[in-house]
């Protein structure tokens, strides 16, 4: 049997929508108990934040893990959060999509922009930025490209460099573009509860 596909599984998905703070928040549960979490500017459409979370092995709830958006912080005032905390000149790498393209920030790289290469490899399927001067070494996915089971090209990736911030960008490829419009036509169906208690579960 083939394997649906990606927007097969969203439109399978159990969803719910909760419209607050000008944001359209949707709450995907999945037939294998994954559930996802999505968050659109109301007025732009354009996606602002994607969480993943699992059942653990005791069948509870896991944490919720970040794809899109700014990374989680540690819940303030935790004793952990106090004694071991990450040093805020720390590269902060974070993905921050617009309508086109999928973006990538890493804050804190101070170093000029003739210092960074990011290049395609594509018997890895990732991505993988490099500096000359060998202070900085990330390899990253890009998820959406994996579902949708599309090569990865070496021509849509392109990055600048500016207030210490590194910004990779790679061009949505149009199926990925024809794909998102007819989900956000699905989406916008979904009759949203409007300034709930934020947990998005409509009655």
């Amino acid at each position: 049997m083939a394997v649906p596909s990606w927007l097969e599984r969203l439109r399978a998905a159990s969803k719910t929508a909760l419209v607050q703070d000008g944001k359209r928040k949707i709450h995907y549960l999945f037939e294998d108990g994954k559930e996802m979490a999505e968050e659109y500017d109301v007025k732009t459409g354009q996606l602002v934040s994607r969480k993943w979370r699992e059942k653990n092995t005791l069948g509870g709830s896991g944490k919720w893990q970040v794809e899109v958006g700014e990374p989680a912080s540690p819940l303030l005032g935790a004793l952990e959060s106090e004694l071991i905390k990450e040093s805020s000149s720390n590269p902060v790498f974070m993905r921050k999509d617009t309508l086109s393209s999928f973006q990538w920030r890493i804050r804190n790289l101070p170093y000029p922009k003739e210092v960074y290469s990011v290049s395609v490899e594509k018997e890895q399927r990732c991505c993988v930025i490099r500096t000359t001067n060998k202070k900085y070494y990330k390899k990253f996915s890009i998820p959406d490209l994996d579902r949708y089971q599309l090569p990865l090209d070496t021509a849509a990736l392109s990055f600048t460099h500016a207030n210490n911030t590194l910004i990779i960008t790679y061009q949505k490829p149009k199926e990925i573009l024809a794909a998102e419009e007819q989900l956000q036509k699905e989406l916008k169906k979904i009759k949203a509860a409007n300034n709930g208690d934020g947990d998005c579960k409509t009655q």
